[in-house]
């Protein structure tokens, strides 16, 4: 028999930074053990350590629960990609470049959360976020 889900809930933290200061406030009022959670979630993120990691925590009515975590934030990745510590200010300002083939490689990665299974529509999807932020694509 299947157990009963009491709550999802998303969450994003740092990977292998996960502190009960950090999640305590979401993750708490369900009845978590808030200290398992944060050692799990080190454990299971510790090789994505320099990102955002997203994940859906599904909380059950015994108040187990279980997360599932997804692919590290696109914003994160373009940034890592063109060697840039932010984003521009500024609307219409070129902060920094990638390349086509960087941009397919961000695209490969994020598929699996984006709404496309078509890795042209997924570049376009990753090219808009990188266009936002100040990224130009090149090649």
């Amino acid at each position: 028999m299947a157990k009963k889900i009491k709550r999802m809930v998303k969450i994003q933290i740092q990977a292998g930074k996960a502190s009960v200061a950090l999640v305590g406030q979401n993750l708490a009022p369900h009845g978590l053990n808030i200290g398992e959670f944060c050692q799990k979630f080190n454990e299971a993120t510790k090789e994505m350590v320099g990102f955002t990691i997203p994940a859906e925590v599904t909380i059950y009515e015994d108040r187990s629960y279980a997360f599932k975590l997804k692919t590290p934030v696109t914003s994160e990745l373009i940034k890592k990609a063109a060697g840039v510590e932010k984003g521009a200010a500024t609307p219409n300002k070129i902060v920094g470049k990638i390349t086509k083939e960087q941009l397919q490689e961000i695209a490969k990665k994020k598929m699996e959360d984006l709404n496309t299974t078509d890795i042209e529509q997924a570049m376009k999807v990753v090219a808009g976020t990188a266009k936002n932020m100040g990224i130009e694509v090149v090649g």
